[in-house]
């Protein structure tokens, strides 16, 4: 998961607002050296409620509250459970799977990422060949769920950023397949508008149900949601 840097945890939650009690919009007072966008980010960090609340919960990443909210609908962390993280950093996801009970969770990204008990975590390109059944070793079988909050890093260039972003879900719904138990679960970002019709195709050839969701932690102005595809059928379905 590349979707923010890691963070410090907090001792209690941020407090503070209006006499209404509504918190006031926070801004940086040291902005000489960042850029806009870089300044808007940050400023939209401090404001933004699920990332107070990873904060003052431990939580490393915002995206913690995506996985929560899709757990809490699809049921999807269970006791006994075999998970995979792809693009695991910098561990949000995985910290909400051992937070659920799930002992057998492995997480792989390029990136470093800071241990977390009992989960396993490679340094590693999953799409390697020799990384899936690292993996699949480190969790003692075929996986019951494989997760993905991958992002690339964006160029600006609209058609460039598409081709990676559905390179990734195209790299993440593959692995799945081809490591899935039958009747696992595969949940993976995505993005609105972009050009995922022939991962759907896919994904619908190989799992009973695939479905869009967007979570409530996914900011209101972001593309970016959620396919769920319940279900594995395996990996020679027609």
């Amino acid at each position: 998961m590349t979707e923010e840097p890691p963070r410090k945890r907090m001792v209690r939650a941020p407090t503070g607002g209006d006499g209404g009690g509504r918190a006031t919009p926070a801004r940086l007072k040291t902005a000489k050296l960042r850029t806009p966008s870089s300044q808007a980010w940050l400023e939209r960090q401090i404001n933004d409620p699920f990332s107070a609340q990873a904060r003052a919960q431990g939580f490393r990443s915002r995206a913690a509250f995506k996985l929560t909210e899709l757990d809490d609908r699809f049921h999807l962390l269970r006791r006994g459970a075999r998970v995979i993280d792809l693009g695991c950093a910098p561990g949000g996801w995985l910290q909400v799977c051992v937070a659920r009970g799930v002992e057998a969770v492995a997480g792989v990204d390029l990136l470093p990422v800071d241990p977390l008990n009992p989960a396993a975590i490679l340094q590693a390109d999953f799409t390697d060949p020799a990384v899936g059944p690292k993996l699949i070793a480190l969790i003692g079988g075929a996986p019951d769920l494989v997760l993905s909050d991958m992002a690339p890093n964006t160029t600006g260039h609209r058609q460039t950023d598409h081709i990676r972003i559905v390179s990734l879900i195209e790299a993440a719904a593959d692995f799945a397949i081809a490591n899935l138990k039958i009747g696992g679960v595969f949940v993976t970002k995505a993005f609105q508008g972009g050009e995922t019709g022939g991962v759907l195709e896919t994904l619908k050839r190989h799992f009973r149900e695939v479905r869009h969701v967007k979570p409530k932690a996914s900011r209101a102005e972001s593309s970016e949601l959620y396919i769920v595809a319940r279900g594995f059928k395996g990996a020679s379905a027609p």
